[in-house]
């Protein structure tokens, strides 16, 4: 008797549990429904069924996607409980953020592409942060033209940041492709100076260190720490930030892609510092409208980087979105990078912060705090 009640008991508990659980093949239905919706969007835009081609069927990028994007979410969440507050980071007084490559330029003499470099001045460091594209591959490289007009060169910093392993970042695609760098078509020295990268990369004559966790480059410098997200065609992509603690502003973040998003970038910060936010300055990959990169015919950037599944493309509302939660924040600098956002996401901010927006070009110095 004893034994007929404990079964009855044992059923009736696997009984509410089953009860519990989502329908057996929900998931499934989920992903066939995208791989309709994605190849919907493929027949109406030859762009989006070209750059298919170039990375797999459509069921096989889904069913990725879905896979990944599970793995990403649930590692952020992990990483952001282990995030502890940086006490000892000091500050700067002085920050210059002086560009050296991106779309547009100050001077017709200084060289534009759809790439990424900056170079971060603070009272203690001075940091080569990206390298740029060198999409023709010209000798010099726009990085070094840009460098040379400007009265700068190889001693004018002291330590490197990679933002991330993708082309406009790293030096194009052969460096990409090998997990390093190079400001140029050819490696040159770079001896002595001290390099972070968000994954594994090498250089030669150097020891770069992967920097996964955020990292204190110097007073009042660090990095975030690695983010990774999920891009439909891309895969996986790792991507660190520059914070810089600017006495009596607050802290100064320098993006390059923004792969990260903005909302996790801001969390990220906000648990690592008790110091508010006051300036963002980088790229966040809005290009709702255009593509300043276009590979094979194909405005890349609108299919590739934004984070989101191709037949739920980025929109001016999702920009809107961001910018509101920016704007909860009060930041007293705000300069978009137009590398990876078309002009209609650069007036949205522009119209959004009034006097804080900043331009960001070639040859121009963005100043916060004392010079």
């Amino acid at each position: 008797m004893l034994k007929k009640t404990i079964v009855m008991v044992v059923v009736f508990i696997l009984s509410l549990f089953v009860s519990n659980l989502p329908a057996i093949g929900t998931s499934s239905d989920k992903i066939n429904e995208q791989i309709k919706l994605f190849e919907k969007a493929i027949q109406q835009d030859p762009d989006l069924a070209k750059i298919t081609s170039w990375f797999g069927s459509p069921e096989h990028l889904v069913k990725r996607y879905n896979a990944e994007k599970s793995k990403v979410d649930a590692v952020w969440r992990k990483h952001q409980a282990e995030i502890r507050k940086i006490n000892d980071l000091g500050t700067t007084q002085t920050l210059e953020i002086i560009t050296l490559i991106d779309w547009f330029t100050a001077d017709e003499k200084l060289m534009g592409e759809p790439g990424v470099s900056y170079l971060i001045k603070t009272d203690k460091s001075e940091i080569l942060f990206d390298v740029g594209l060198n999409g023709k591959q010209i000798d010099p490289s726009p990085l070094l033209h840009n460098m040379k007009l400007l009265g700068l060169d190889i001693n004018s910093f002291d330590t490197i940041v990679i933002s991330h392993n993708h082309r406009d970042h790293v030096g194009g695609r052969k460096w990409s492709g090998q997990k390093t760098f190079s400001l140029g078509n050819s490696q040159i020295s770079l001896s002595g100076k001290k390099t972070l990268t968000p994954i594994p990369m090498s250089y030669p004559g150097l020891s770069p260190i992967t920097a996964e966790n955020p990292t204190i480059i110097s007073s009042g410098v660090a990095t975030t720490g690695v983010i990774t997200n999920q891009l439909f065609f891309g895969g996986l992509i790792a991507e660190q930030a520059v914070a810089i603690n600017v006495e009596g502003k607050g802290i100064v973040l320098i993006v390059g892609c923004g792969h990260q998003t903005l909302p996790k970038l801001l969390e990220r910060v906000e648990g690592l510092f008790d110091q508010p936010i006051y300036g963002l300055v980088g790229g966040f990959h809005y290009p709702v409208t255009d593509s300043r990169l276009t590979i094979r015919g194909v405005k890349f950037q609108k299919f590739f980087g934004t984070g989101g599944p191709p037949w739920a493309p980025l929109t001016i509302e999702d920009v809107r979105n961001d910018i509101n939660l920016l704007k909860k924040k009060n930041p007293g600098i705000v300069a978009l990078s137009p590398h990876d956002s078309c002009n209609a996401s650069i007036e949205e901010f522009r119209k959004a912060f009034g006097k804080k927006y900043r331009n960001i070009r070639v040859g121009e110095t963005i100043v916060v705090g004392n010079r």
